[in-house]
């Protein structure tokens, strides 16, 4: 959709909105230049229809023509309006008509990595593990409803009562969430956690304090000798980046299969096939599931699969890839410790809708994970790997399970910083056979208890 469809979208889909039951409450922030802008934007819009289309390039190159536009306009005004105020103007009305309307500077923070909003006046961002109330304000709900549009229609998707929640990616990859009434009762909500560019890097995670040296060293060597990962934890606690890092260590002339909700892997491979699921059209058709292309990248020669989530039955297809030759595979999913993640896996399995009994699917899953590692997000903001925990197979009904390192917090200083650190068990993992099959020698002393 080009820039100009949307803009003449814009008319017919605050018309629709209004037909939302929204509760209209007024912003604190009055903007006393509010009705200049709508009347300008008016103005932009004829204008732009009297250019060629080969003057739409880019959104950027399209986002400064739009401003030096406004510019030309407000010079034109009888009114003196103090130049920091036309400057604002201009970049206000190209960020509604070409962008993101008021969140469109918060997108371009890199040190933003969420972005809430919860009304009109209540945009919150992440910034530095902690969140906080920006300085944006949108004019009502109204202007909140076309800025999801603008995000959801050139992805060809529709949100309106009959579909009122929706999941989409920005151009760059941020991944978004929205919601409107009548599910959301305090007017639509946006959420969106940012894509960077720069995906961070091992050496990054040792400098903010999320592993060892050491650690990573050992992380690095389990995924060279293609053991089967499972990265645990919470919400916003680091899993896809920690899943990110873990597969740039897979080797460049293997051939790798992502699959996610939301494409959110920055592999760096040339060899790399990424696959998106679907959801269901207006008509609640076409729907295309993790758990379908999981079955599908079986029929692809993958070397390594990597699934961004597992959230329901397409992990018994995980498992049972796991189980048949495909080696080194990798994914995350929710819990609050290792443990918990096989009660998840188990549940999880149950959810495919095979009636298996407990025992065979703990079976299943003790010989397909060798790894856990566990993430979580500290009170400080702060991410830690907590836990990597080796899957040691069946005893009885129960798979033991056994720490190879953890994390011990010690105490919160006076800014409330967390202080701990890593401590290695002792305990030398199983599948070290496995690592020397591959040619890969770990020194004793990584699991030694006093050198971390």
């Amino acid at each position: 959709m080009s820039l100009l469809e949307r803009l003449e979208r814009q008319k017919a889909i605050k018309q629709e909105n209004k037909n939302i039951p929204l509760k209209n409450q007024p912003c604190f922030k009055k903007d006393p230049y509010e009705k200049l802008k709508n009347d300008i934007h008016k103005k932009i819009i004829d204008e732009l229809k009297e250019l060629n289309a080969s003057d739409q390039n880019t959104p950027e190159g399209m986002a400064h023509k739009i401003e030096n536009m406004v510019l030309e306009i407000l010079e034109q005004e009888e009114e003196q309006i103090p130049r920091l105020d036309r400057l604002r103007i201009a970049r206000e009305v190209s960020d509604d008509a070409a962008a993101f309307g008021p969140i469109t500077p918060l997108l371009k923070d890199n040190e933003i990595t969420e972005v809430m909003v919860n009304g009109p006046d209540k945009v919150y961002i992440e910034k530095n593990g902690k969140i906080q109330l920006a300085e944006v304000f949108f004019r009502d709900h109204n202007h909140i409803m076309h800025i999801i549009d603008r995000i959801v229609a050139p992805l060809g998707r529709r949100i309106d009562e009959s579909m009122p929640m929706v999941d989409a990616r920005l151009p760059d990859g941020s991944r978004v969430n929205a919601i409107i009434p009548p599910l959301a009762l305090n007017g639509p909500s946006i959420t969106i956690r940012k894509f960077f560019k720069d995906p961070l890097t091992i050496d990054d995670l040792i400098d903010l304090g999320t592993l060892t040296p050491q650690i990573s060293r050992f992380l690095e060597a389990c995924v060279k000798a293609r053991l089967n990962i499972v990265v645990s934890g919470g919400t916003g606690s680091g899993k896809t980046t920690m899943l990110n890092i873990l597969s740039s260590f897979i080797s460049g002339d293997e051939r790798i299969i992502t699959i996610e909700d939301a494409a959110e892997l920055q592999l760096r491979q040339e060899h790399v096939i990424t696959l998106e699921s679907r959801p269901p059209n207006i008509e609640g058709k076409g729907v295309i599931t993790i758990r379908d292309l999981v079955r599908n990248a079986l029929r692809m020669r993958p070397d390594r699969i990597v699934v961004g989530e597992v959230r329901s039955g397409e992990a018994l297809d995980m498992l049972q890839a796991m189980n048949t030759g495909h080696d080194g595979s990798i994914t995350t999913g929710h819990a609050n410790s290792p443990r918990d993640m096989l009660s998840r896996l188990e549940t999880m399995v149950l959810m495919a809708g095979m009636e298996l009994p407990v025992k065979a699917i703990r079976e299943q899953i003790s010989s397909a994970v060798d790894m856990i590692i566990h993430q979580s997000r500290m009170r400080d903001g702060s991410r830690k790997i907590t836990h990597i925990t080796e899957v040691q197979g069946m005893e009885g009904d129960m798979i033991i399970l056994q720490d190879i390192y953890i994390y011990k917090q010690e105490k919160i200083d006076r800014e409330g910083i967390i202080k701990g650190k890593f401590i290695a068990t002792g305990i030398r993992p199983k599948f070290l056979g496995d690592l020397e099959t591959y040619g890969i020698t770990l020194p004793c002393e990584i699991f030694d208890p006093s050198i971390l």
